[in-house]
């Protein structure tokens, strides 16, 4: 059963108003909503606390990429790292010509040690939580020692699966939705029966598992109730917002890196990379190194939400790479924790602040956190639901043995000859262009991409030389990972000295925050801009069509190569 074309003439492609369409931007760590006309969305922490009957199984998703033991291997080799970053930096000459100098970490923890804190005032006490279930920002006042379970739905950029409580497919789908439709309607303010008459644009990984972007379509049209929605990769997204046609586009989140070439709206399939590190790897990094100074806070622990928020803040604050920036910097903090007084600390930073944003090219330093891998698209396997999808006719299809029509003529007339039923060449279908499966990522086992050798890396696999030439001159850099000061200048210098001389343009530009926007809302803002545009109109897919085609719908209508 095909899926029939839309007509112009309908409902359906009449302009809708911006304000009845949600956009939603789902992460490892937060959650973007917001409808299509807000200048920013509604940005919460992505998870749920559920209330533990008792006797029931603990468990808790930690609020950071954990860190593994402390090995003395693993040791030395994160020393070696932080020395090799630290002699870098050394060899590296401030604005005025002068030469850098770094600080001894043990003179910083000498001045660590005697720092001691100071009550600001008494603070609160923990808030009353009686409900069964606590979504978002909200979960962080739960008292750690009431019998609730915290469940993150994604991790490294995909669904959390795992064989714990609450790691089914059922059970993620089921957190989502409740913390999707708590935010639609306690922070939006929109009653979820009133969803019927609304849009929804789901943005999804570049990298996608397509039985994933089936659970998600029936969750927005049949569970939340949608009238209709579409999906839309985050690397397209991000062009969008940024306002550019086509771009390398890097997306550093909190656990994931992304790097996709897009091209006029479409991520090229074989470019697409995605790193599992991300800011909250970053940040582990800068914990181990603050504890190695004294850090005066003793009482830190990964374990405690409220403590990895504290850490992520000191990132954003502290953190930068500024190369005039050198010598011990004073600075201050305050701890916060309900049930407790609330101090101020006073803390001697060194080039910590510098090293642990550099560990993205450094990778090394990121093993804190356990091993990593780099993802490329694979082939899927096919669905029962939409049996001729590409896997199919790829199957089915048949290269064309001869471009020489004299050639196939002659054939034709041999087949005639022995009375053999006749093809015609030009009903053969190659799909092995757009579905070929890329070239294995050439490296050693175990070892992961920096960011520069990533986006190097996904550039030369652009099918063509004018797109390579064309991506080297636009790098679009997005995600919470890349408000570190001075970050794009280094990344912009890393890939200076690495270009290949045939593909140096006259300015290799990279992009941060166009137009003022906050470089982690770019996405988002991006699906928002494209919900709207009348080239849109034949994207959305509705209830009814859904229901009767499922799969075949999302194949025909998706704006990406299914």
């Amino acid at each position: 059963m095909s899926v029939p074309a839309q007509d112009p003439g309908s409902e359906q492609f009449q302009q809708f108003p911006s304000n009845r369409i949600i956009v939603i931007h789902p992460g490892s760590l937060f959650i973007r909503i917001g409808r299509a006309s807000d200048l920013l969305p509604v940005k919460q922490l992505h998870c749920i606390a559920r209330k533990r009957r008792p006797g029931g199984k603990i468990y808790r998703d930690p609020f950071v990429p954990p860190s593994v033991p402390k090995t003395k291997e693993l040791i030395e080799e994160l020393e070696e790292c932080r020395l090799q970053i630290s002699h870098t930096l050394q060899s590296c000459m401030q604005s005025n010509g002068a030469r850098r100098y770094a600080t001894p970490p043990q003179q910083i923890a000498a001045f660590n040690r005697r720092s001691l804190p100071e009550t600001v005032n008494d603070g609160e006490p923990w808030p009353q939580v009686q409900c069964e279930i606590v979504v978002g920002d909200l979960v962080l006042d739960i008292d750690p020692e009431l019998p609730y379970n915290i469940h993150f739905p994604f991790r490294r950029g995909d669904f959390n699966l795992h064989s714990e409580v609450g790691g089914s497919i059922s059970s993620v789908l089921n957190d989502l939705y409740s913390i999707w439709s708590s935010i639609i309607e306690y922070k939006l303010g929109i009653p979820l029966i009133e969803l019927i008459k609304y849009r929804c644009v789901l943005l999804i990984p570049d990298i996608y598992s397509r039985s994933h972007l089936k659970y998600l379509t029936t969750l927005l049209l049949k569970d939340l109730g949608f009238g209709h929605c579409f999906l839309l990769q985050e690397s397209v997204g991000a062009t969008f917002g940024a306002g550019i046609g086509s771009a390398c586009v890097v997306d550093i989140g909190d656990q994931k890196t992304a790097i996709s070439c897009v091209e006029d709206g479409i991520s090229h399939k074989t470019t697409r990379l995605r790193m599992d590190y991300g800011t909250g790897d970053v940040c582990q990094a800068l914990s181990w190194m603050f504890h190695k100074s004294a850090f005066p806070y003793k009482d830190w622990n990964e374990n405690v939400p409220r403590d990895v928020i504290l850490m992520r803040n000191l990132y954003e604050e502290f953190c930068h790479v500024n190369l005039d920036v050198c010598g011990p910097q004073e600075k201050t903090f305050l701890v916060d924790h309900p049930g407790d007084v609330v101090n101020k600390y006073t803390l001697q930073v060194g080039d910590e602040c510098i090293i642990s944003p550099l560990s993205l090219f450094y990778t090394d330093l990121l093993k804190i956190t356990g091993p990593k891998t780099t993802k490329i698209q694979n082939r899927q396997p096919s669905d029962a639901e939409d049996p001729f999808d590409a896997e199919f006719l790829r199957e089915t299809g048949r290269k064309r043995e001869s471009a020489d029509p004299i050639a196939n003529e002659s054939q034709q007339l041999e087949a005639i000859n022995d009375n053999q039923p006749t093809t015609n060449p030009d009903d053969d279908i190659v799909v092995d262009t757009l579905e070929g499966t890329p070239a294995d990522i050439s490296m050693a086992p175990g070892q992961v991409l920096s960011l520069d050798a990533a986006i190097l890396q996904s550039i030369d696999r652009c099918p063509n030389e004018e797109l390579k030439r064309k991506m080297y001159s636009s790098i679009l850099v997005v995600g919470g990972g890349v408000k570190v000061h001075g970050l794009n200048l280094w990344l912009q210098n890393r890939l200076a000295l690495q270009i290949p001389y045939t593909y140096k343009t006259e300015q290799l530009e990279i992009v941060t925050s166009p137009k003022d926007i906050d470089p982690a809302s770019t996405v988002w803002k991006g699906a928002a801009v494209m919900s709207c545009l009348e080239s849109a109109i034949e994207l959305w897919i509705n209830q009814t069509e859904w229901n009767r085609y499922g799969l075949k719908v999302l194949r025909e209508r998706a704006p990406f190569i299914w």
